[in-house]
């Protein structure tokens, strides 16, 4: 499932008309992570090397992915290991006020591998990442959200609904604005510094949007008082 998952989002980046994706689950779970019963199953083979063998870009296509534009997930339910490991790894969470959180790999002899451990420490400090991935407890959406994890939390029959409603906004603005910007927030998330961060982007990506349909098209739509017509992104 991981690499039909890391197909997908790659089409999803050079597929021009697309400008943002939505993931979530069906049933009690969002994503409840590996299956520990093939896990086991591969074990007793001698063939545990098969089973942590990721897609490219990690659990999911998510949980080490980069990308050129934004996912947002819609958790419906349980949210463990590998889950957990996708979203904190997406763009924006939102969330069912009856999801559940958490990084149960120590309880089960495994480690949270695929991302999640150095991406939690930034979100939420180092105190609090121990507490997540050393005690393997589950954390409701509030939880999350007073954590800076979930940006919205609402009930069970929204989830979906809202996830779509902040996808709209997104589109609503400019495609090369949200790809360079995007691009900005990763090289603080993975750890570039601002102002190697900002020279890079200033230096490259940017050069390529300065100048473009899109930025003429905003900045004479705001001059003639309108709505901005924005093309598809050729970045």
């Amino acid at each position: 499932m991981s690499f039909d998952l890391d197909r997908l989002w790659k089409w999803y980046d050079n597929e021009p008309s697309l400008r943002c994706a939505i993931i979530t689950g069906t049933g009690r779970a969002f994503c409840a992570g590996a299956d520990l019963k093939e896990w086991n199953v591969k074990n007793s083979e001698g063939n545990v090397k098969d089973v942590e063998k990721w897609a490219e870009n990690g659990f999911g296509g998510l949980s080490n992915r980069h990308g050129k534009k934004p996912i947002i997930a819609a958790v419906n339910g349980l949210c463990l290991g590998g889950g957990m490991e996708m979203i904190l790894n997406l763009d924006m969470v939102i969330a069912s006020d009856t999801a559940k959180f958490g990084l149960p790999e120590v309880k089960r002899g495994v480690v949270a591998i695929a991302g999640a451990l150095p991406r939690l420490i930034r979100t939420v400090g180092r105190q609090r990442a121990s507490e997540v991935a050393l005690l393997g407890r589950m954390y409701s959406a509030q939880q999350f959200f007073d954590w800076g994890i979930v940006n919205k939390v609402v009930k069970l029959e929204d989830v979906v609904q809202e996830a779509l409603k902040w996808a709209v906004e997104m589109s609503d603005n400019s495609p090369d604005s949200i790809i360079v910007s995007r691009e900005g927030l990763l090289g603080g998330w993975e750890a570039e510094g601002p102002r190697d961060s900002t020279n890079r982007i200033d230096g490259g990506i940017y050069k390529s949007m300065e100048g473009g349909d899109n930025m003429k098209e905003g900045v004479l739509s705001f001059v003639e008082k309108r709505n901005a017509v924005w093309k598809n992104s050729k970045l």
